[in-house]
């Protein structure tokens, strides 16, 4: 009877210490959590058309490459003001990061609800955002949409 109440006992410990942990979940660091902080916020920026916000994320010389073209900041921040392209809403299921010196490399895999052109679409994407430290504040250089499965997953 005692065998039976200890291997009860062990196999409910196991499956709560199971639950409690996530071993594919990746631990990110400060630097890590500040640039997917700083990607997250750009989503919402986006999404709430505030290029007062996105202005002085946005390196003047960025690049944006979408679907249908690639252009400047000037022209990204005036899409985005007009709403020619609304990004409603990126939900993002999957973030890599990697550090190249000053430079930041982020993938966000995500799924995309937009407005282009009076038309709703919602797309798959991998986001590559390349961001640049400059002083204090990170400078994005590029930010590209590349249409993807919704099976892709980035490797960490």
């Amino acid at each position: 009877m005692k065998t039976i109440i200890l291997a009860l006992f062990l196999i409910i410990s196991g499956l709560q210490s199971s639950f409690a942990q996530n071993p594919g979940a990746k631990k990110h660091s400060a630097a890590e959590q500040e640039i997917i902080q700083l990607s997250k916020d750009k989503w919402q920026w986006m999404a709430d058309k505030d290029v007062e916000k996105l202005a002085p994320l946005f390196h003047p010389k960025a690049k944006f490459v979408h679907m249908g073209g690639t252009w400047t900041t000037e022209r990204e921040l005036e899409i985005i003001k007009t709403g020619s392209i609304w990004y409603k809403k990126a939900t993002v299921h999957d973030v890599a990061v990697e550090f190249i010196g000053k430079t930041a490399i982020v993938w966000n895999r995500i799924t995309l609800e937009a407005i282009v052109r009076d038309n709703e679409a919602i797309n798959e994407f991998t986001v590559t955002e390349v961001y640049q430290k400059e002083g204090k504040k990170w400078k994005m250089l590029v930010f590209t949409f590349s249409s993807v499965r919704d099976t892709h997953r980035i490797e960490h």
